[in-house]
């Protein structure tokens, strides 16, 4: 079996990888609340999983691929006020990512993803992307994996039309991996204490506690672990279809470098 871990490989190892080409995948989460019957752990746990599947998927395919380790800490200021939560501001985590991303770009890495494990750093995500493609000159992809897998995950939900916040998703998930870590006697009810959301096309900054008196969203009541294996098996599928197409990285992205 082929080692894809960044850290567990050797500097003469990584400079091969990176002469075969490598995708580099940088997993980036969160260490924040997920309600009363999950640990803060979640989003860095479950990117680390997915991140780790897909990679083994992708290997056994033939593509070249290098598994980073997760950024466990995000922007998660609207989760502060339960407690427990670890927040950068803009500037510390953009930083931080370019601070990665050049020095994957240092030691001939040309392929690099940003897979986001965090609703939180979504948009600051695709700003960073959208500043660092052209002044490094190179294309990175950034996703967030509930979005780039939204068709597999609504069909395994049964109460839910995507993923959320210590929901039916994100709760069966962690059932499936660290199971000894939910709290099943403290489960909430569907949507428990969940105030109305704006219309649609109309955004507000908002704190989680003005969403939710119980810190998740969704419907954590209809997890299971069956179905976070599932889960898990079917977004590596779809994150691995989407990162071992050709296209993907021979699509043109700077016009100044076509004339």
């Amino acid at each position: 079996m082929v080692e894809i871990e960044w850290r567990r490989l050797r500097a003469d190892q990584l400079r091969e990888r990176a002469r075969e080409d490598a995708i580099v995948i940088l997993p980036v989460a969160s260490l924040e609340q997920h309600g009363q019957h999950l640990p803060v752990e979640v989003d860095s746990r479950l990117g680390e999983e997915l991140t780790a599947r897909t990679g083994a998927k992708m290997a056994a395919r033939g593509t070249p691929v290098v598994v980073l380790p997760t950024i466990w800490t995000g922007l998660s200021e609207h989760h502060m006020s339960f407690g427990g939560t670890i927040t950068l501001d803009f500037a510390a985590f953009s930083a931080l990512i370019e601070g990665v991303v050049r020095s994957v770009l240092r030691h001939g890495f040309k392929r690099i993803v940003l897979l986001n494990a965090h609703g939180g750093n979504e948009n600051a995500l695709r700003t960073i992307t959208d500043e660092l493609t052209p002044k490094l000159g190179v294309p990175i992809v950034q996703f967030t994996y509930w979005y780039a897998a939204a068709v597999a995950v609504s069909r395994i939900l049964e109460t839910q039309g995507g993923l959320t916040h210590a929901c039916e998703a994100e709760t069966s998930m962690m059932m499936a991996v660290r199971p000894e870590l939910v709290a099943t006697d403290r489960i909430p009810p569907d949507n428990s204490n969940a105030s109305h959301e704006p219309v649609g096309g109309v955004y507000r900054w908002r704190s989680i506690g003005s969403r939710s008196a119980s810190g998740s969203l969704g419907n954590p009541a209809a997890a299971t672990a069956e179905k976070g294996e599932r889960l898990f098996e079917a977004i590596s599928d779809v994150l691995a279809d989407k990162l071992c197409d050709r296209d993907l990285w021979e699509l043109p992205w700077d016009s100044e470098r076509l004339v």
